[in-house]
C-alpha cells in the first residue's frame, strides 16, 4: 500500500465511542448506588451573648471532667448520677443562671455529652464550655 492510502484510511477511520460511554455510565451508576450518604449528629452549643451582662454577684457553676470521666461540681467530686441533684441544690441556696462545663483535653465526649445532658435538664440555665 502506499503511504497516500494509508494516510487517507487513517483520516477517514472514526472511533465509535457509544461502548466507552456505556462503561461511563455504568461506573457513574454503581458509585452512585454503592455510596452512602451518612448525616453526622452533633451537640448544639449555645455560646454566651457579648453583650449581656452578667452579674458579678451570681456564682457559676463549674463542672469539671477529668480524662478518667469523674465529675467535680465547684470542686467536690460527685457521681454523674448525682448532678441534677447537686444543680437542684445549688440553685435553691444561690441565684445563678449559668454552668461551665471544662472537660480535660484526654476526656471522652461520651463523658461530656453525659455531663452536658443532666445540665440540659434545666432549661433556664446558660451552658458554657470552657478550656
Amino acid at each position: 500500500m502506499s503511504a497516500r492510502k494509508i494516510r487517507s484510511e487513517v483520516e477517514n477511520s472514526e472511533v465509535d465511542m457509544t461502548p466507552m460511554l456505556d462503561i461511563v455510565f455504568i461506573l457513574l451508576i454503581f458509585f452512585i448506588v454503592t455510596t452512602s450518604f451518612v448525616k453526622e449528629e452533633g451537640i448544639m452549643v449555645n455560646r454566651p451573648k457579648i453583650n449581656k451582662p452578667q452579674s458579678q454577684s451570681a456564682p457559676a457553676m463549674v463542672l469539671r471532667i477529668s480524662d478518667s470521666g469523674m465529675v467535680t461540681f465547684n470542686g467536690k467530686p460527685v457521681d454523674i448520677e448525682r448532678v441534677p441533684a447537686r444543680i437542684e441544690n445549688f440553685i435553691a441556696k444561690n441565684d445563678s443562671s449559668s454552668a461551665i462545663v471544662i472537660p480535660n483535653y484526654n476526656t471522652r465526649h461520651e463523658d461530656v455529652v453525659a455531663v452536658i445532658d443532666k445540665v440540659r435538664e434545666f432549661e433556664h440555665l446558660t451552658i458554657s464550655i470552657g478550656k
